[in-house]
């Protein structure tokens, strides 16, 4: 029980320890965390090219023989939701929307700019589409919407695919958010120095004081001998001269 009690105790001193050694560095560990903030602020502001998402919304309606909708068509609708996102992203729509609009990509880039969700037990389905352009993201959008629309009354034999919401020009970027960067920036600058400030200190294995001693060798110092003031005005002097000839 008492060697653990040591184990217990030692761990505790290095972690204060090291807590100490962080602290003295207080002022350099928030300065680099600062300045990377500030780099990463700048490089999402100016930099990095910022992106754009536009939304538009379509409703589908199942053929039925009755003029009423009943609870069956509406889980039979979120059931094939799913099927409807597929047709959205197929290749015939996007293609035609490459024609339509003169896009200078094919099909897979078009693709990665396409986001289609289904919210849960509805018959709605939204297209957003992100691109650094806003007119051009709106104008994909509703491209999308209105080729995607024929396709699937085409294919799934739907009797109608109702605009729900138009697209919107964007106004405000999707990313990068200037924030985000900023703050990710600071921490990964004040984790990195930190980290290079307690491997440094677990590296050096020098011994600089008397506490040193009694800490790690165990043995305890029965007297200091301080240094004559020749000796140290001559290291001085050592020292400057060293400084004059790298110069």
């Amino acid at each position: 029980f008492m060697e653990n009690q040591n184990e217990r105790d030692e761990i505790e001193i290095d972690l204060v320890e090291l807590f100490y050694v962080l602290w003295g560095h207080v002022w350099l560990i928030l300065s680099i965390g600062l300045f990377c903030a500030l780099s990463c602020f700048a490089l999402s502001k100016f930099v990095i090219a910022p992106t754009y998402k536009s939304t538009t919304k379509i409703y589908i309606l199942n053929k039925s023989d009755s003029s009423s909708v009943t609870y069956s068509d509406v889980q039979l609708g979120t059931q094939l939701t799913k099927d409807y996102a597929e047709l959205i992203n197929s290749r015939y729509v996007l293609e035609a929307v490459i024609q339509e609009l003169g896009l200078n990509m094919e099909y897979k880039d078009l693709l990665k700019k396409i986001d289609v969700t289904t919210p849960s037990d509805t018959r709605i389905v939204s297209i957003t589409v992100e691109d650094h352009d806003p007119v051009q993201a709106m104008n994909i959008a509703n491209s999308v919407r209105e080729n995607a629309s024929t396709h699937i009354q085409n294919v799934m034999d739907i009797d109608a695919v109702n605009v729900a919401e138009t697209a919107n020009m964007p106004t405000e970027k999707a990313s990068p958010s200037c924030s985000k960067w900023a703050l990710i920036g600071g921490l990964l600058g004040c984790l990195g120095i930190s980290a290079i400030i307690l491997i440094r200190y677990l590296m050096d294995d020098t011994i600089k004081s008397s506490d040193d001693i009694e800490k790690y060798l165990g043995l305890s110092t029965l007297a200091l001998i301080p240094m004559k003031e020749d000796e140290v005005n001559s290291k001085k002097k050592k020292n400057k001269i060293k400084t004059k000839k790298d110069i």
